[in-house]
């Protein structure tokens, strides 16, 4: 079994932690809940840090002579430069940082379709983006796993988060390392999951990580973080995972019987369609390499990229998300 380093996460704090919604109310999430013993969570609640109270008339992003502004209807009041500063002054002082769950919709948190109104008063929306606090995430830390309570239904979307967000943080201990013996041991162990994620750029990675022109190894480290970043910014097409899990069953295809075979091939058909989760696959998988006693393939991460308890056999929540959080 892996030992994963926890990931430090930044989350809204309306998410579970406490009731600072405009409302007054808590935001329950059942992957939060399932994911605080294993990650270090950073919560907060931009409009609180920046005064507004509990409960609160609510703010809205409104569009003022083409400008950006995050107005108060009630009041009248514009607090877009106070919104400004906080989030400046909040993500300057984190000190390492993984990802972030941030809540859908809020004009401050959202990192993606907030409602954007022509005008203070009462109207339709014209148009979609980032909320203040979320736009600054995405400016300060665009490569980190960014994500919302309600995409993180999607079952495709969450397994990538996971991914994504761990393989970041096994990476930030190769950073700590310092040693090039490290970085070698790193993209070894993930050569099947860049395999799965961006075959270039795992070509790419490698010959960083053999420095055949000897290069000092914090220049060696950066060109690695910048094209590990490039790998993983996109989720794995359902094929891609596929074909990974085709390779690596190809170690003991002549060792299993006929049954085996059958079985493992009607539960990728079923993860093709949507029906069945990826871990299902495999977990299949790791009890064949168990079996066979095949050293190389335990340790790699695209077998256990997160912690197995995180992992989500639920076909139903895979099948709700994939068509309501495109």
């Amino acid at each position: 079994m892996r030992e994963f380093p926890k990931p430090n996460v930044v989350v809204s704090k309306c998410i579970t932690f406490e009731p600072v919604r405009y409302n007054a109310q808590i935001i329950a999430s059942e992957f939060v809940e399932k994911l605080k013993p294993y990650v270090n969570f950073i919560p907060v609640c931009p409009e609180v840090e920046i005064g507004l109270g509990v409960p609160r008339h609510p703010i809205r992003i409104v569009l003022v002579k083409g400008e950006r502004r995050l107005m108060q209807p009630a009041t009248g009041l514009d607090y877009a430069e106070k919104m400004e500063r906080f989030a400046d002054s909040f993500l300057n002082a984190l000190d390492e940082v993984d990802g972030f769950i941030l809540k859908r919709g809020s004009p401050s948190s959202g990192f993606k379709n907030v409602k954007i109104y022509p005008r203070i008063e009462k109207s339709s929306p014209i148009g979609k983006g980032p909320g203040f606090f979320g736009k600054a995430v995405l400016q300060k830390y665009p490569n980190l796993a960014i994500e919302d309570e309600l995409r993180l239904l999607n079952l495709r979307i969450r397994e990538h988060f996971l991914t994504k967000l761990f393989t970041i943080a096994s990476f930030r201990s190769v950073k700590k390392s310092g040693r090039i013996k490290e970085l070698i041991r790193f993209h070894s162990e993930n050569k099947y999951l860049l395999t799965a994620y961006n075959q270039k750029e795992r070509r790419i990675l490698g010959k960083i990580a053999a420095n055949q022109d000897q290069k000092p190894f914090i220049e060696i480290l950066q060109s690695y973080e910048t094209h590990l970043h490039l790998a993983l910014v996109r989720t794995p097409s359902v094929g891609a995972y596929i074909n990974v899990m085709q390779k690596i069953m190809g170690y003991f295809s002549h060792q299993l019987s006929k049954e085996e075979k059958s079985f493992f091939l009607e539960s990728v058909a079923k993860y093709r369609a949507g029906k069945l989760a990826l871990s299902a696959n495999l977990s299949v998988l790791k009890a064949w390499i168990v079996r066979f006693k095949e050293e190389y393939l335990m340790n790699q991460t695209f077998l256990e990229p997160y912690p197995e308890e995180l992992s989500d056999l639920d076909p139903v929540t895979s099948q709700f998300g994939e068509k309501t959080l495109k």
